[in-house]
Formats: structure tokens, sequence, C-alpha cells
């Protein structure tokens, strides 16, 4: 049994780099958002600086110009000196530096060149600041509401988004099998709500401890989801092929004694009256029967219901 999660590597806390009151937000919890559409909207101080300033430094850079025009035509003329123009010149360069600085100030809160320039040709100051999804998915959670102020960093984030692609599924599985789990083994899994559909994964994680509570180990597997169906905290089924099929010895459960030291043995007969004790190796367990990797051949008898009641019987010196 496992259990459907988000894909963690695909969620995604949406906030807004800079302080601000939100003015709008424009989706709900379970809304599916393409990448880079708008989520909220919020009004910015700092971007209603930023384009003051941008403001400021074009006007500076106009009268820059002018000035240079007008003492190039007086020099020509003769009605001024060349160290005036010089310094027209210098001015106008420092303005220009100005302009672009104050330009990439506003740039950074993800205004393009078109809308830099409106705010120039207009002289007209917008603090609305756009928050997009940098991902196309769906809102998991939402916090933004109109008026609220909203901080960077600030927990809890105004939107949370996750992509839905592919989808996380958190296995715990019995000590005795972990080591047979390997990252990019394939996975099939299946949920109550679609019992006849099956989806396809891969193991994607193996951890690295075994809980000491529950003697488990946890197997992490990415599972696609194309057309969205899987939800957050399903139950699933699954089965893993940790290895293709072969064909091996195996004997009944009851048949293999686990000693004291942890070794695993067998009582092996030819004739049901004297019995030998063999130590094997064990490999995986199916419905009841144990694979045996060395230790016996096949054809030989072993003995299946009593074999504990042997070892026991050898511990007290009743048999040899």
């Amino acid at each position: 049994m496992g259990t459907i999660g988000f894909n963690e590597n695909m969620l995604v806390q949406v906030s807004s780099q800079y302080a601000g009151k939100i003015l709008k937000a424009f989706h709900n919890v379970g809304d599916d958002v393409r990448e880079g559409e708008v989520l909220f909207t919020i009004d910015s101080p700092d971007l209603l600086q930023a384009e003051s300033t941008l403001l400021a430094s074009a006007g500076v850079l106009e009268l820059q110009k002018k000035t240079l025009a007008r003492a190039t035509g007086l020099l020509k003329q003769g009605g001024s000196a060349q160290k005036d123009v010089d310094q027209a010149t210098s001015d106008q360069q420092t303005a220009e530096g100005n302009f672009k600085a104050a330009s990439d100030a506003v740039r950074i809160f993800g205004k393009t060149n078109t809308e830099i320039d409106k705010i120039v040709a207009d002289r007209r100051i917008d603090s609305t600041l756009v928050v997009a999804s940098p991902i196309a998915g769906r809102v998991v959670t939402r916090n933004a509401a109109p008026g609220l102020l909203t901080q960077p960093g600030a927990a809890p984030p105004p939107f949370q988004i996750a992509g839905i692609s592919t989808m996380w599924m958190i296995a715990n599985v019995i000590e005795t099998d972990a080591p047979a789990y390997k990252v990019g083994q394939s996975v099939d899994v299946t949920v109550p709500a679609y019992p006849d559909r099956v989806f396809k994964g891969r193991v994607a994680a193996v951890g690295s401890i075994i809980d000491p509570n529950t003697r488990r180990q946890l197997v992490r597997s990415e599972v696609d989801d194309p057309d969205h169906l899987l939800r957050s905290g399903m139950y699933a089924s699954f089965v893993i092929r940790v290895e293709d099929p072969v064909r091996s010895l195996a004997v009944p459960e009851n048949g293999v004694v686990r000693e004291g030291d942890g070794t695993m043995t067998v009582w092996v007969t030819k004739d049901s009256r004297h019995y030998s004790k063999r130590t094997v190796s064990t490999g995986l367990r199916e419905n009841g029967w144990v694979q045996i990797r060395d230790g016996l051949q096949s054809g030989e008898q072993v003995v299946t219901n009593g074999a504990v009641f042997l070892s026991n019987a050898l511990l007290l010196g009743a048999t040899d």
C-alpha cells in the first residue's frame, strides 16, 4: 500500500519579491494555470519609487540634450567656448547613464521595454506589480486576498502551485524486501477511484534508513498522470518489478528454520527415517514459498511441518 502525493520537485510557492498590498487575486484552489499566467497583483511602493526615479532621470536627460544642442549651436556662431560644449557633453553622458540605470531598475520588476517607453512617453506612473505563475500546474493553496500585505519570503505564501503531469507515490516496504528495490525500476499503480486504470511510473528514490519503529524502508516512485486524475492523499496499490522472472528452487515456508545465530536451515531426508540438517541461502518469499539460492539440489526431499521440531530436538541432544 502506498500514498499519492504531489511531486515536490514541481511544487512551487509563489510570492512577490517585493512588499506591497494585494490588489487582485485571479485564481482559486483547484484551478489549472498556465506558465506565465497572472496569479495576483500588488500595489508596490518599491515599483512606485523606481518609476518616479525613471521619470526624473528621463526629464534630466531631455534637458541635457537641449543644453548640449544649444551649446553646440552657439559654438558654431562664436557665442560660446569649447569648454561649454565639453561640459554639456559630459552632463548628457551622465544623464544617459542615470536613465539607463533607472530603466534597468524598473525592468527588474518585470516591466518590458515597451511598457518602460510608455511610462516615459505618457509620464504616468503605474505602481501595479504583476506576479505570474512560474510553472504550468494546479493551485494547491491560496492565501491571497485583496487588501492583505505580502512580504517577500513570508509564510504562508499567497499561492502554491503544483505541477500535476507527474505525481509521487510514497510506499513503506518491509525490511526483508529492501535490498530488492533500485532506482529506475518500473511501477504499476492502481487507486480505488479508478480500479480499472493502471498508472505507469518508475522508482525515483530509495530510502537510506530503516524506520526503527515500523521496520520499513521508504520507496518513492514518480507516476505519470497525463490526464490529471490522481489526487494527493489517495491510497494506492502498486507492483514494482524488481527483476525479470526466473525459475528457482523453493520450499514451503514452514520447511525453513531460522537458527539462533540467524542462519537459515532445512532438514533433508532420503528415506523419511533419517534426517540431516542443511544450511541454505534464501531469497524471495511468495505465496507461502521461500526461494532457495544455495544449499539444496533439485529433487531433494525436505521436511516441512516437522522441521522446527527436529531443530528443537537437536538442541536437546535427542538426535544426531
